[in-house]
């Protein structure tokens, strides 16, 4: 196990219900006037085209697009929930368009169970992460209520050996099931979370967000490198607006 796994491991679970809010601090607004669509290939929509990225984000949408929006977000993160269930939708509106495109990245801000439904939401093609992201926020309380009424379950599950720890605990929260409605099938869900080196994976990604990135607090967001100074629907879109996306 690495050092960056077993620090991840480590976070207490209470951490699970602390508040979330974006740590970006230096801010500038790009400003541009209105930039013309850019179409999809025939036959497809920029919001279904997905990749995984080499810094371990999943992006959707054009990947020459003017304007590159990052969200560093965690699926146990309640502002994060917010800006989804507000936001989601019509930032689709705005990557169909082809002049943003859209990369989330998963910080594991609470240690193994954002591991857990991080590795859980990647089981699939890229192009499930976003939705399956999205799933798991639109549901944030039956998501977090497990964790704190089977406490006790999920800490003991914890010290099993690796292979095993989230594994069970993903069937002992109702993760397995949830996922499962979902088409992540029970055993791609297994497999996903018996996968060592993807968990090392994931932890190895969110310590570098902090350290590379200076990341410490979720959502932050970033459009074209730069730190956007907002957390809601309400205040992103428009800064994307002024940048040039209609």
């Amino acid at each position: 196990m690495t050092k960056t796994l077993r620090f991840a491991l480590a976070a207490p679970l209470a951490l699970a219900l602390a508040a979330c809010g974006s740590s970006a601090e230096e801010t500038g607004d790009i400003e541009s006037e209105a930039i013309a669509a850019i179409p999809a290939p025939e036959g497809s929509e920029w919001r279904t085209t997905a990749v995984m990225t080499e810094d371990g984000g999943t992006l959707v949408g054009n990947p020459d697009a003017p304007l590159k929006l990052i969200e560093y977000g965690s699926l146990t993160c309640g502002t994060c929930a917010r800006f989804s269930m507000e936001g989601a939708e019509p930032l689709m509106e705005y990557v169909d368009s082809g002049v943003v495109s859209f990369e989330l990245r998963q910080f594991a801000i609470h240690g193994p169970i954002d591991l857990m439904l991080g590795r859980l939401t990647q089981c699939g093609p890229a192009s499930a992460v976003i939705p399956l992201s999205d799933q798991v926020w639109g549901n944030f309380e039956s998501i977090m209520e497990p964790v704190q009424t089977n406490q006790a379950a999920f800490e003991a599950a914890m010290q099993r050996p690796m292979e095993e720890r989230f594994v069970v605990a993903a069937e002992q929260l109702g993760y397995l099931d949830f996922f499962a409605a979902r088409g992540i099938s029970e055993d791609q869900g297994r497999q996903c979370l018996a996968d060592v080196a993807k968990l090392e994976e994931q932890a190895d990604h969110t310590q570098r967000y902090s350290q590379e990135y200076n990341i410490s607090g979720t959502p932050t967001f970033k459009l074209n490198g730069r730190d956007v100074d907002a957390n809601t629907w309400a205040a992103l879109e428009p800064i994307l607006q002024r940048a040039g996306a209609r």
